[in-house]
């Protein structure tokens, strides 16, 4: 056996950094490793080379390992779009939305497909490291599991449990997780690891020794509380990038389906940009950039939008010689309306937007999945830029006669993406990632801040790359990875 899940006790105890961690300590002793996540909820998410969609965690691990994304490294991404229902992908590729009960039934086709993934993986590669979702001791959630525990056993590999026990707990959760288990599900279960510790270690040692006691499982690490670890979100929003000496001042609309906010990582983590998510019944303020971000149900997160003061704010913001950027579903929400006559997102089939550029959006059941690059033209400077697209809409209207982006190519044959008003003050375009390249970057910072931040560039490549090594010398320093091996090995 070659596979390792690390299942945790709640949702952020650090799985997805510790597979991340895993994946490049072992990528650095030569092994070939695949990161894997059977089922993943999440709104953002990442295109690989084929065309595919899977979570951003699993691209994440993909950088991690030094491998090429796959869409097998994430079979089955669900992605909501209310509170009860979402788009079911599989194998990279939208196949219906699915209420939660409906879906639930659904659970046993899926694992064909879950199962599938990983038998070309198992093929194909060394080591495959396996995050699950959410808690393995769901009681209403066992049945037709496929997450956890349900593919644990259906490949029979071995699982380690993580805890964060600076939520306090630790020990409880640990061992109520495991009595939760099944005794085939307990067996299978071959040590824990505590994650954030701050403090002195030897003040831990005697719950240590209990838990080792009580359960017959090895602790087989302590990870530190690592407070400056900055790697790509999969869920939850990160923390804005407040400043008080600020160049640029940047704010971005927390929508409530906003997808793909790691665009804006290389905002949050620059030196020299004020960012900060306006929330629910706050204010925009005074700002430079105001960001409309993109959406996975544009026409509910317009009417939210439309339910604060924002849409007045923005316009006043322009009077003022501010800068509006619309990426995806925030470009839509730019144009005179949006129509959903398939109902594709919602039940609304339309609705009339900002009307700051002429054009309208109609989606559509087909979704636009691909990796671009071509160049961005802002202040009269072409600048390269890549990144990718995920999107059911085509958007058209004189606007578009002044785009934003050329392709270089495009798998579909389009020629350009988007659109720049002719004052220059708003800019929309459907690229993700659009910040990740550092040229393209240092050209939208400019134009937004008149040429304050021109020659700041902040490369979000090495960034990652720093971080992740930084990450893997923790594991290596904090984990028993010898043992680890062994238990991955089947040793």
């Amino acid at each position: 056996m070659k596979t390792l899940m690390v299942q945790g006790t709640t949702s952020d105890a650090g799985k997805s950094t510790l597979v991340a961690g895993l994946c490049r300590v072992f990528a650095r002793k030569n092994y070939k490793v695949a990161p894997f996540k059977p089922q993943n909820m999440a709104l953002n998410s990442a295109v690989t080379p084929c065309g595919g969609e899977i979570g951003r965690a699993q691209a994440l691990q993909a950088v991690a390992a030094k491998v090429d994304l796959d869409t097998d490294f994430n079979p089955i991404l669900l992605k909501p779009n209310s509170d009860t229902g979402a788009q079911v992908i599989i194998h990279g590729k939208a196949i219906s939305n699915m209420e939660a009960a409906k879906y639930h039934d659904y659970k046993k086709v899926a694992m064909e497909a879950v199962l599938q993934s990983h038998g070309r993986l198992v093929n194909a590669y060394d080591m495959i490291m396996v995050e699950g979702a959410g808690s393995p001791a769901e009681i209403n959630l066992r049945e037709n599991d496929i997450a956890n525990m349900g593919f644990a056993t259906q490949v029979n590999c071995p699982v380690i449990i993580i805890a964060d026990i600076d939520k306090g707990g630790v020990f409880a959760h640990l061992v109520g997780t495991l009595m939760l288990l099944s005794e085939e599900e307990q067996a299978l279960v071959k040590g824990f690891v505590i994650n954030r510790f701050r403090g002195d270690i030897g003040l831990l040692q005697s719950g240590l020794d209990w838990l080792e006691e009580r359960t017959g499982k090895p602790v087989l690490g302590v990870l530190p509380y690592l407070h400056s670890l900055n790697l790509d979100a999969e869920d939850a929003v990160a923390m804005d990038n407040v400043l008080e000496d600020k160049q640029l001042s940047v704010a971005v609309l927390l929508l409530p389906h906003i997808s793909n906010h790691t665009d804006f990582d290389v905002l949050r983590l620059h030196p020299n940009v004020d960012l900060r998510y306006v929330r629910h019944t706050q204010s925009i303020g005074n700002v430079d950039l105001i960001i409309i971000p993109g959406s996975k149900n544009v026409i509910s997160d317009f009417t939210f939008l439309q339910s604060q003061t924002w849409s007045a704010e923005i316009k006043r913001h322009l009077r003022y010689g501010g800068k509006v950027l619309g990426v995806c579903g925030g470009l839509q929400m730019l144009g005179k309306s949006i129509s959903d006559p398939l109902g594709v997102e919602s039940s609304v089939q339309y609705i009339a937007t900002l009307g700051l550029a002429e054009f309208t959006t109609r989606l559509s059941a087909q979704k636009t999945l691909t990796q671009v690059s071509g160049t961005c033209k802002l202040d009269g400077n072409n600048v390269a830029i890549a990144g990718y697209e995920i999107h059911c809409g085509r958007s058209h209207g004189p606007a578009m006669a002044r785009p934003f982006m050329r392709f270089t190519a495009h798998p579909d044959g389009t020629e350009q993406d988007g659109f720049i008003c002719d004052d220059n003050q708003i800019a929309g375009t459907y690229l993700h990632g659009l910040f990740d390249n550092t040229e393209a970057a240092s050209a939208i910072l400019s134009w937004a801040s008149e040429g304050q931040l021109g020659n700041d560039m902040f490369d979000l490549h090495t960034h990652r790359e720093t971080q992740l090594e930084h990450l893997a010398d923790v594991c290596e320093q904090y984990l028993d990875i010898t043992k680890i091996t062994a238990i991955t090995c089947g040793e």
